[in-house]
């Protein structure tokens, strides 16, 4: 009978934040896959938790995920850990997770810390709705065409960023985001030094292309205001419902896509393109 995989959140800074759960977790498990093994030995350790720990990171993931499988599928128990927080989230995970629902082997997970919900709920920001971006690519190319999907977002949005980067992230954001947009920057989250910096994109980029940052950041960017206007002419607009249309859509799908490219109501499209 196969074991199972166990996502084991574990905490973003503060020891403290782990839970009954996420340690009963650690103890049960045959062995453990970490991120960086040195780090999830030093969280063993506090604990007092002795486990064999195999190693799990981005560049050795799919040879390493499939001897991980191999172990599981020959019965044993694995539970998955990144160096903080929820494993398959911008960290090791992903992969591993669908290698084992493609097997048929059982996966579960044991909640914990998140930067992301944490910012988000520091951040001051109208965040009833919000997009996760994590780690924008350090290409030109993506990068850019990231930015620019961004660009009339109306939910606030969260990246992760490393010191050594933040500048440059800050800078290309006001410069596509606008230097006058709402950001808010969490820094060392839970940890001694938290810090939460609210600001604007501008500012932000002005204070950090002379000062050192120190510390992983998450930054909240404010959403885009709604607009009111339609960003293309109706004649624009029921043109790309005839193209939707060729393409295969139905009706109703061409003129809801369209209206989310346009800025006019889905109903207002469907009632023109049938006439």
């Amino acid at each position: 009978m196969p074991g199972k995989l166990t996502l084991v959140g574990t905490p973003i800074g503060n020891l403290g934040d782990i839970s009954p759960r996420a340690l009963r977790a650690l103890e049960e498990a045959d062995f453990i896959a970490a991120e960086d093994t040195r780090v999830t030995l030093r969280l063993l350790n506090h604990f007092d938790i002795k486990k064999p720990l195999v190693s799990y990171f981005e560049h050795n993931k799919y040879q390493s995920g499939d001897k991980i499988l191999e172990r599981i599928l020959a019965g044993e128990s694995c539970a998955l850990v990144t160096d903080a927080g929820m494993p398959a989230v911008s960290d090791p995970g992903e992969e591993l997770v669908a290698l084992c629902a493609r097997a048929g082997v059982g996966v579960t997970a044991v909640p914990g810390p998140s930067a992301v919900v944490t910012a988000v709920a520091l951040s001051a920001l109208p965040a009833g709705r919000f997009t996760f971006e994590g780690f924008l690519s350090t290409s030109g190319r993506s990068r850019q065409a990231h930015l620019d999907s961004l660009r009339g977002e109306t939910r606030a949005m969260v990246f992760y960023e490393a010191p050594h980067k933040l500048a440059r992230t800050l800078s290309d954001l006001a410069e596509t985001l606008g230097a006058g947009r709402q950001v808010s920057l969490c820094r060392e989250l839970t940890k001694l030094h938290e810090e939460v910096i609210r600001t604007t994109l501008g500012e932000a980029a002005a204070r950090y292309a002379s000062e050192q940052p120190r510390g992983e950041f998450v930054l909240v960017v404010a959403g885009a205001a709604e607009s009111a206007e339609p960003r293309l002419s109706e004649a624009e607009a029921l043109a790309l419902v005839r193209e939707y249309r060729d393409g295969g859509l139905s009706l109703k799908d061409a003129a809801k896509r369209a209206a989310a490219e346009s800025g006019y109501s889905r109903n207002e499209l469907y009632s023109k393109a049938l006439k």
